[in-house]
């Protein structure tokens, strides 16, 4: 694409020197390590690089054009702008020809509920003869092709592209999770959502957000930005839950078209009579004055939850809801999310990706609703996050577990110990086991379990590392488990 198309995209402030008219861009990139010939390089001044120090770099390695806001003295064209985070969007937007208006797009967020959500709506759509992508937390999807996910939300250009590349694929609806970071630094800027699903709003990234209500803005993001017409050939949707009070607020702060759901407040989509055991869930969904019996191999009162979010996405995408309920009737589950560990073991593990207060009460609650014997709960914190929820964490699995184990769930650059020391502050000495080395902690659930208990194993769900320092080591819960129950029937 000719570089002077691209930089008419954008208000400009100034050129150090004219862009040549003939000049064509090859890559836009804000990272030098991908410059090739003919890139046009985005100066993105990050947390810990500045783009501007590296223009030279880049100039190196083969950049033709320079986007900066920071004067910089480079032998190429540099065109200032005021702000380099939304030109990088812009800019990939542009330059791989605004890929999401040729897809379906569905944009789910919230603390909790994201993944799991994601993957309703994928194999729904796929059961419905579609051909689908995903974006998110475990990991980018273009058909069957998998890619490895650095962020829940990856970058503008990194999304762009992969949207782009998702289209070239043949892919027609692509459900993607949306972060309250990536609603912030703009990430999702320049990406055209047909339908938005709220999940709920409970303590997590404090450290970053700073308030509650700082944090409810930034989700409040992806409602605001749904469009502001009135297309019928294209309506967009708001899928909010209307028993979390700031889903309900949402429903202001939106122009789309809503659809509710909820279990306790009154909503479009509506579950009653629900019915809990270990080995699934039923209820009754009630939708425009008709009852739906539903009977899905998902546990817990939160799956409800998210099932419902998925039956509306689904609808107001256009999919039948009959056959919508039947797809869901089939889905065994999503990997790390309540994952029951085989084995030949005669007392339950699950692993959970719980790591907020209110993630893991609703796994617990679901635990304790199957439960015939105790419950186990091995739970740590990470480092480097939030550290006001530690106690909040801690007091959770202590209330509704009968044994605890508190544990490292990566600590990152922060003293293990001292994180677990944080988490017990409000507890009393005696009422709780502190195992910090996470695969000592898992054997010891193992060995201290017996008939009918069950092991909630809760924070890291589907990863597959540690972060201990700077480092990843490779780590696998639900591997750990296994290797756990071996090691005990041997002793046995």
């Amino acid at each position: 694409m000719k570089a002077i198309e691209l930089i008419n995209q954008l208000v400009t402030k100034n050129m150090l020197t004219r862009v040549p008219e003939e000049l064509v861009i090859t890559k836009v990139t804000q990272d030098t390590r991908e410059i090739e010939s003919d890139s046009m390089f985005i100066c993105i001044a990050g947390a810990v690089y500045n783009g501007h120090e590296l223009a030279e770099e880049a100039v190196e390695k083969g950049a033709a054009v320079i986007i900066a806001s920071e004067e910089i003295n480079v032998s190429v064209p540099v065109v200032y702008v005021s702000d380099t985070v939304k030109a990088m969007a812009i800019l990939a937007n542009h330059f791989y020809q605004s890929p999401s208006q040729e897809l379906h797009m569905i944009g789910v967020t919230g603390t909790n509920g994201k993944t799991t959500v994601t993957h309703l709506l994928d194999q729904i759509f796929r059961d419905h003869q579609e051909r689908t992508g995903v974006i998110g937390t475990m990991y980018r999807r273009i058909g069957d092709d998998v890619f490895e996910a650095k962020n829940t939300t990856p970058d503008s250009i990194t999304l762009q592209k992969t949207l782009r590349e998702m289209k070239e694929a043949d892919v027609t609806t692509c459900s993607m999770e949306v972060s309250s970071h990536a609603l912030v630094q703009g990430r999702v800027w320049g990406t055209d959502f047909d339908v938005a699903v709220f999940t709920n709003l409970s303590q997590d990234h404090l450290e970053y957000h700073h308030t509650m209500e700082e944090y409810g803005h930034a989700k409040e993001l992806l409602f605001s930005q749904l469009g502001n017409t009135y297309r019928g050939d294209q309506p967009k949707y708001a899928i909010l839950n209307t028993d979390d009070p700031v889903g309900r607020s949402y429903q202001n702060k939106t122009a789309a078209l809503v659809y509710s759901y909820g279990i306790v407040q009154p909503a479009d989509f509506r579950a009653t009579h629900l019915k809990i055991t270990n080995q699934g869930t039923s209820f009754t969904l009630l939708f425009k004055n008709e009852a739906y019996p539903v009977k899905m191999q998902l546990v817990g009162k939160f799956n409800v939850l998210n099932a419902l979010a998925a039956f509306a996405a689904a609808y107001a995408s256009g999919l039948p809801l009959p056959s919508v309920i039947a797809s869901m009737e089939k889905i065994k589950g999503v990997r790390g999310r309540f994952e029951v560990v085989q084995g030949e073991q005669d007392f339950a593990i699950i692993v959970d990706y719980a790591h907020t207060p209110d993630g893991l009460l609703n796994v617990l609650n679901a635990v304790n609703e199957i439960k015939s014997g105790k419950v186990y709960c091995i739970v740590g914190c990470g480092g480097d996050r939030d550290r006001t929820k530690r106690p909040i964490m801690a007091d959770v699995a202590f209330t509704h577990a009968d044994h605890v184990i508190f544990t490292s769930d990566n600590p990152r650059t922060e003293d293990p110990q001292m994180i677990l020391n944080e988490m017990v502050a409000n507890l009393e000495e005696n009422t709780y086991q502190m195992i910090p080395d996470r695969r000592t902690a898992i054997q010891a659930a193992v060995d201290q379990a017996t008939t009918d208990d069950i092991i909630l194993i809760a924070g890291k769900g589907h990863e597959d590392y540690q972060i201990i320092g700077h480092e990843k080591h490779h780590f696998d819960d639900v591997e750990e488990a296994k290797k756990a129950v071996k090691l005990k029937n041997k002793e046995i």
